[in-house]
């Protein structure tokens, strides 16, 4: 009796568990989700040991320094980077990926090797809302331009404005957008002479206060006006060329035609018949984009000396600041896997039929 009652006792926990597994990879948004978890998880552990990989260590950069900018010997420039940095290039690799992976579980970044009391996280808080501004706000003029260039291009199929968009947007497609960047720089700035890009380096003028209200708001739209204008121009012929294509699709369907000989009002139908439909496959394409745009904002932010995340990488790569890089290339990561999540989640919602198709129910 006791044996027996023993062999049911083990044998409940597996078959309780069993089920709960099932209904978790089952569930579609909790699979997502830990799917998230882990691709952060794996990019996270091989940015760890890929900065590692770059030649030198802040060390060895900060006494390179030293030697080169001060002309100081190699031993007084060794004796102030042992005062100077807290951190040991001889630990343990493992062990310091053990302590940096603890420290993320408990949501602490590690503090910044070149830079003293300052945290990771505080420095990544103080300069990624001017990129997710900037890129924000280019992303959204660049949809709605391009959504609504889109629709034109496919209701005049053929026509004037079908050619012309087709091969702007084609050719701004093709060009990336540190290339766009630097384009406007030589073009605008130093041959065409449209803009002063010397005094729109920064992300605010130095003395406005955010108290001046308007004069603080048109004054980081200044600052920020040349990288907005690279991801219009950059991705604006995307999305013109994408909503061509479904909203093409779309107009050809039977209940569009049906919608026509039932005497509805055409604008009726562009609104609710062909936009919304046409829009439906765009979604993950936004997020996804939106997401990317943020990690090529870093060549954009250097080109144009704008003071976003960008700009602070760049500054980590050179003084190999392990901890800053491995920081922001960790939330740039969770940028776009995040939004690659979003993306799945509402599209699920919008379309259910791939909660079903992926589960087989």
């Amino acid at each position: 009796m006791t044996a027996v009652s023993a062999q049911v006792g083990s044998s409940a926990p597996r078959a309780t568990t069993v089920p709960v597994l099932k209904r978790i990879w089952h569930n579609y948004v909790l699979r997502r989700i830990l799917r998230a978890i882990f691709v952060i998880w794996v990019v996270a552990t091989a940015v760890f040991f890929m900065v590692r990989l770059l030649p030198g260590n802040p060390v060895q950069v900060y006494i390179n320094q030293q030697i080169a900018q001060y002309g100081v010997s190699y031993q007084d420039a060794a004796a102030s980077a042992a005062s100077y940095f807290s951190f040991d290039p001889q630990t343990p690799i493992l062990v310091q990926y053990l302590n940096y992976m603890l420290g993320l579980l408990h949501g602490d970044m590690g503090m910044s090797i070149a830079t003293r009391g300052v945290s990771v996280t505080h420095l990544i808080a103080e300069y990624l809302p001017w990129t997710l501004f900037s890129v924000g706000i280019g992303i959204l003029i660049a949809i709605v331009v391009g959504l609504f260039l889109g629709m034109v291009m496919a209701y005049r199929r053929g026509g004037a404005i079908d050619h012309g968009v087709t091969a702007i947007g084609s050719f701004l497609h093709a060009i990336p957008n540190y290339l766009m960047a630097i384009i406007i720089v030589v073009i605008g700035g130093a041959l065409l002479g449209l803009f002063d890009v010397g005094s729109m380096r920064g992300t605010v003028t130095p003395g406005i206060d955010p108290s001046y209200g308007l004069a603080w708001v048109q004054d980081i739209f200044y600052h920020a006006s040349l990288p907005i204008l690279t991801y219009v121009l950059t991705t604006v012929g995307t999305w013109a060329l994408i909503m061509k294509s479904s909203t093409t699709q779309i107009l050809g369907e039977d209940y569009v035609t049906v919608a026509r000989a039932r005497g509805l009002n055409d604008m009726w139908i562009r609104t609710n018949y062909v936009g919304r439909n046409a829009i439906l496959p765009m979604v993950a394409q936004i997020a996804t984009t939106a997401g990317f745009v943020v990690g090529g904002a870093i060549f954009v932010e250097q080109t144009f000396k704008y003071d976003g995340i960008g700009v602070t990488l760049y500054s980590a790569l050179q003084t190999r600041d392990y901890t800053v890089l491995q920081g922001i290339l960790l939330v740039l990561t969770a940028t776009v896997v995040f939004a690659n999540l979003i993306a799945d989640l509402l599209y699920s919602v919008l379309d259910p039929r791939i909660r079903t198709d992926e589960t087989g129910a």
